[in-house]
């Protein structure tokens, strides 16, 4: 493909539309109160922080996120972490809750939906070209490298996908591609995957990334808002038709996505299940992990709470305050008890004699006193018991709390309240 030289990123002329609506309920009880997007990540982030942070740091700086189910923590941790975009220098964020704008009686009725219905929004500001962003995924990507494919190849609408092996394909949204990288055909959830043509044995899986021209997607959503059959969504209905009537290109998540000097290959997860989140998290605590959360070139943008150090305390033999392969946020205090391959969200208390191993933490846990917790996702602001134990009996944690097929047990504070019902 012949290389084209622009006097400035095209990112400068880009606005990135982040859809972040989404329930999320494999995730149980974690989105019971918030949606997927708002889900805490990492320490202190949330998992819509990098679709954003990925968005500024490829040089976008004009940001809008479509909010629908249970948004408040959501549209709250934005309005407190991403109120730094200032339009004095031609930047800008919205946040764009279900409004029932064009006077249908509807919320968003789906993700092409949830664009349409703001596109008088997205046109004010006169953008050249719209980045579509899933909000609930946890990668780092340069969309520059995107849009620069997206134009040189003339493409209507450019495809972001990652490869996966085809005998795990069946559950996406799958790309078949000609030796140009254009798409020829685009299957949901096919029982027999299309290979790459350069690579036998891989198929392209959607990402839910899409990079258009304004006035294209204006006029796509318009036609597919006229449609009585549509389900009014990218992946079902737009996508599909463009690569009937139009040219839809497929960009390779390996040719954008941003790796430090100690990731060895490129990451995406879809954290939609409670296990993978689990997964997720506590693959951080790995001496090398396959995400680098420390990579000051490419940082994780989010809301800092201010807090005091971490602290430990205590040190005589078996109330000694010690972390072992872990992460552990500001604010929390290790009293007398021992954390091993886990990880601690924001102001978690760990009280004298207890004990956590493979635990995913949220802000705010308070950990009674001779607890012993493995194998477990903690919602935040939960209060854990003195002495409870949990991941020794799997019969006994199956009839308290949610545990997956993985064994891994999910605690809310509900579920705590019944203990003592």
């Amino acid at each position: 493909m012949e290389r084209h030289t622009y006097s400035s990123p095209l990112s400068r002329s880009a606005m990135a539309y982040v859809l972040a609506g989404g329930r999320g309920s494999r995730l149980m009880e974690l989105t019971e109160r918030r949606a997927k997007p708002a889900v805490y990540f990492g320490g202190k982030s949330r998992i819509i922080d990098f679709s954003l942070s990925n968005a500024i740091n490829s040089g976008i700086r004009r940001l809008a996120v479509a909010t629908q189910y249970k948004a408040h923590s959501l549209i709250r941790h934005l309005q407190r972490g991403w109120n730094f975009l200032q339009p004095v220098r031609n930047e800008s964020f919205d946040i764009l809750p279900a409004s029932q704008r064009l006077g249908t009686g509807d919320w968003y009725m789906g993700t092409a939906d949830a664009v349409h219905q703001n596109m008088d929004i997205v046109t004010d500001y006169r953008p050249e070209y719209v980045v579509i962003l899933a909000g609930d995924h946890v990668y780092k990507m340069d969309y520059e490298r995107m849009l620069v494919q997206h134009v040189e190849s003339g493409a209507d609408v450019t495809v972001a996908c990652i490869e996966v092996p085809v005998d795990q394909a069946s559950g996406f949204g799958v790309m078949d591609v000609d030796a140009e990288s254009r798409i020829v055909s685009f299957i949901e959830k096919p029982a027999n995957p299309p290979h790459m043509p350069d690579r036998p044995g891989w198929s392209l899986a959607s990402m839910g990334i899409y990079v258009f021209r304004r006035d294209i997607l204006d006029e796509q959503l318009r036609r597919d808002a006229a449609d009585p059959h549509s389900s009014r969504d990218f992946g079902k209905d737009i996508i599909p038709w463009m690569v009937t009537n139009a040219k839809a290109v497929a960009h390779r998540f390996t040719e954008s996505c941003v790796r430090s000097r100690s990731e060895g290959k490129p990451y995406w997860r879809d954290v939609g299940t409670v296990d993978a989140y689990w997964e997720a998290n506590i693959d951080l605590t790995d001496v090398v992990p396959e995400l680098d959360l420390f990579d000051a070139s490419w940082p994780i943008w989010t809301y800092a709470e201010i807090t005091p150090p971490a602290k430990f305390v205590h040190d005589t033999e078996g109330r000694r305050g010690q972390s072992i392969s872990s992460l552990v946020s500001g604010g929390c205090i290790v009293s007398g008890a021992s954390v091993r391959r886990s990880l601690l969200f924001t102001k978690v208390h760990l009280h004298s004699y207890s004990r956590v191993s493979n635990a995913v933490i949220l802000p705010y846990v308070d950990v009674g006193r001779g607890a012993r917790l493995a194998n477990v996702v903690v919602d935040a602001g939960v209060k854990i018991p003195d002495g409870l134990v949990v991941g020794d009996d799997p019969t006994l944690d199956a009839k308290r709390f949610r545990r997956s097929e993985r064994g891994i047990c999910l605690i809310t504070q509900p579920m705590i309240d019944k203990l003592a019902a």
